[in-house]
């Protein structure tokens, strides 16, 4: 796509200043290509330099990504404005980039967009105003605050006022007023980038076992040979994987490497910052969507810099622009969080692999519950495998147990078996914990009239309103639409004739306490803890005993400790299986087998409850059994059958727009001429749809889809591309492309 017909002819306007070479510079918008400016004879740059460009009116940011192409007559190009002060884009990274693009069908310039995601980095840091100790002994008659903000400093050092401010127990206004005086006297200082002093032998260090010190070393080998390499460490729940894989940060660390460590959710932050400062005596440098925008500027920028030494971040910290990544960690390397769903669609774990591929150096996947992918990656030899086949320490894993809800019905309108209380009634006589997991928020996923059976649905979305008692509202849990509960039927008039089907964590709280009132009962989930320190504050109440049930979401499944937490019971095990989702299955397996992991991870033995109408299903039994190659072996006979992933490549075409008559149009054009039988190679490739996307319908756009499936080593992106030229797309419709899809919805 050429930048005139992006953005009108902008560069018939002549330079006032004197010009050299030409390079091409790559920009943060929906472009497929890098394009020609004119360097200014009195600015030197080299590629990967960030510079300030002009397009059209404005000045943007822009990389310079390598030599000129030539097809434009110099005497036309406008010139390069300025560079920033930074180091320049790795080339590694800028081939990263490249190669993201491409893989996943994506407009280059967009993808470039996540990795300049914190414009104001850019420039240089503006200095801090601190404060330090301008007397040397303390006068006689000094008020108290006064004297207890001089006895906590150290005679050259500086501290900001709320710093001092907290050292002390007093106000700022303090501090100030000690400046007035002359007692302290103000600097300006520049903040140290966060983990740029890292020490990786500080901090604390558990002795590990054998199996431990077996994996890590293994880790440590292949950091040190500086050559590309995928490990899974495969580990039981409470196995001790995290204290491995920091063995090997610390390798990296002594070789002076940057280090990356994804975390597929941030609510597995609050508990692993504590566990990673113990280790290395400092915070590591966080990357994630709830950053305010200073901490995000120090974030980048240091990254770029080369300055700071461990990012702990969700996927879009894969995009920062590192100058030296030496070792990557992807925690919990089954979870679907790592699939971008919106603008870019890719799959950071993936991708991850690619970074390290092209950067020489080792990525370890961490998981008790590895992707079929990852398994059959194992068996086909291209990644190594490191087992921890044990809980660290006395713990041991929990006896897992089926309820057979056919039999063990609960009363009506309730949802907890009798086999369930009874095991509540015992744990809390004991004195421990218990976990009530139900992966569904608010009240009741439906709402129904008893008059005419009208269900409340969401009007921008295909998709039931979720009821929240907490709100006194009906919800979209994916648009975010929310209306109040109507005092009659939309659709028969009927008065207060709606009822709640089905339950949701806030209906499992309200039945919890009507059998438990004297219990200490908490609902754990995504919109009960709405901020980090929301949630930081929920879980050390867990931690400290001061809750005796928990009922969560998938928030409580995974990375979260709790010494006395000892029963979980799930409510409804087989939530996960509705539905026609290729992992179906695979998912419900490990989401069950992590939130299981939760109980008796120290000395106290832990018991599981599985509440389930098909107790006979192979997951349950896999469960109960602790057979999980036993499952994966079943899974993947199935899987090759059907000639799906892993034994084959899949592409989602969806089509999306407001306008539902001409999105039905073009995904029947589209599916006329979809690629369909075998290529010159022999290599097969089928076409199925268009059909309505299970949500037809998703924040006001109705969505058609097809799904190609070809055999695995076909050039999948070559075909799709040769296919979608074919058909002129309207302005008003967008064609999606998800390469390889996590979800069918």
């Amino acid at each position: 796509m050429s930048q005139i017909s992006l953005f009108g002819d902008e560069r018939e306007e002549k330079q006032a200043v004197p010009v050299g070479k030409t390079l091409s510079v790559l920009v943060p918008y929906p472009v497929d290509k890098a394009y020609d400016y004119a360097i200014p004879k009195n600015l030197e740059v080299h590629e990967g330099d960030y510079v300030c460009v002009p397009l059209g009116q404005r000045e943007i940011t822009g990389v310079i990504w390598g030599q000129a192409a030539g097809d434009i007559e110099p005497k036309k190009l406008k010139a390069i404005i300025s560079k920033y002060p930074l180091k320049p884009m790795p080339e590694i990274h800028r081939k990263f980039i490249d190669w993201v693009a491409h893989y996943n069908l994506a407009a280059k310039g967009m993808v470039l967009k996540m990795s300049l995601s914190a414009p104001a980095a850019l420039n240089p840091p503006k200095p801090s105003i601190a404060y330090r100790k301008k007397v040397s002994d303390i006068p006689a008659k000094l008020p108290e605050k006064r004297k207890a903000v001089l006895e906590t400093m150290t005679e050259g050092k500086t501290y900001s006022a709320t710093e001092l401010a907290e050292m002390a127990g007093c106000s700022t206004s303090v501090i100030k007023g000690m400046t007035e005086k002359g007692l302290l006297e103000m600097v300006e200082v520049f903040g140290s980038p966060p983990c740029s002093s890292i020490n990786p032998d500080a901090g604390q260090h558990i002795d590990l076992s054998k199996q431990q010190d077996d994996a890590a070393q293994e880790i440590i080998s292949d950091i040190n040979a500086q050559k590309f390499s995928v490990s899974l460490l495969d580990g039981v729940t409470g196995a001790g994987k995290t204290e491995v894989y920091f063995e090997g940060v610390a390798q990296a660390l002594k070789n002076g490497k940057q280090v990356l460590i994804l975390l597929p959710e941030i609510a597995l932050s609050n508990a692993f910052l504590d566990r990673f400062k113990k280790r290395f005596g400092c915070a590591p440098a966080l990357w994630h969507s709830g950053l305010g925008t200073a901490q995000r500027r120090e974030t980048w920028r240091g990254v770029a810099n080369g300055k700071t030494k461990v990012v702990i971040g969700a996927r879009s910290a894969l995009f920062l622009p590192y100058q030296d990544l030496g070792l990557i960690i992807i925690d919990e390397e089954h979870d679907p969080a790592y699939k971008q769903e919106d603008g870019v669609i890719y799959n950071a774990r993936d991708m991850a692999v690619v970074r390290a591929h092209l950067g020489s150096f080792p990525v370890v996947l961490v998981s008790a519950t590895p992707s079929l992918e990852t398994i059959h990656n194992i068996w086909e030899g291209k990644y190594k495998h490191l087992e921890l086949p044990t809980r660290f320490g006395e713990a041991q894993l929990p006896d897992i147990e089926l309820v057979d809800l056919r039999n063990d019905k609960p009363e009506r309108q309730k949802f907890l078996s009798r086999a369930l209380l009874k095991a509540l009634v015992k744990n809390l006589e004991e004195g421990n914990q218990s976990l009530l997991f139900l992966n569904r928020r608010g009240y009741a996923p439906l709402t129904l009239c008893r008059g005419c059976g009208h269900r409340m649905e969401c009007p921008r979305c295909t998709a039931w309103l979720v009821e929240h008692k907490r709100s006194g509202k009906l919800h979209c849990h994916h648009c975010d639409y929310h209306m109040a509960m109507p005092k009659t039927c939309p659709s028969c008039s009927e008065e207060d004739s709606f009822v709640a089907c089905g339950p949701g964590v806030e209906r499992i709280f309200e039945e919890t306490s009507e059998y438990f009132p004297d219990a200490r009962v908490m609902v754990l989930a995504s919109d009960t803890a709405e901020s980090h320190d929301d949630l930081k504050a929920m879980l050390k109440k867990i931690t400290d005993g001061e809750v005796d049930i928990i009922i969560g979401t998938q928030i409580m499944a995974k990375g979260h400790h709790f010494p006395d937490l000892t029963l979980v019971g799930v409510v409804d095990a087989d939530l996960g299986l509705q539905g026609g989702d290729l992992r179906a299955a695979e998912r419900t397996y490990q989401l069950l087998h992590q939130v299981a992991g939760r109980a008796g991870r120290e000395a106290k033995k832990g018991h599981v409850l599985l509440q389930s109408w098909m107790p006979e299903h192979r997951i349950m039994k896999a469960l109960a059994a602790g057979e999980r190659d036993a499952f994966f072996d079943i899974e993947a006979s199935e899987r090759e059958m059907a000639n799906m992933p892993p034994y084959s490549r899949l592409a989602g075409i969806i089509i999306s727009g407001r306008e539902e008559h001409m999105v039905k149009e073009v995904a029947e054009a589209l599916g006329k001429i979809s690629p369909q039988g075998a290529n010159a190679h022999g290599q097969r490739i089928q076409t199925l749809g268009p059909a309505p996307a299970p949500f037809a319908r998703l924040r006001g756009k109705y969505r058609y889809r097809l799904l190609v499936c070809a055999d695995k080593h076909m050039n999948l992106q070559k075909t799709i591309e040769n296919w979608l030229k074919q058909i002129k797309i309207p302005s008003n419709i967008r064609v999606y492309i998800d390469i390889d899809p996590q979800s069918f919805l």
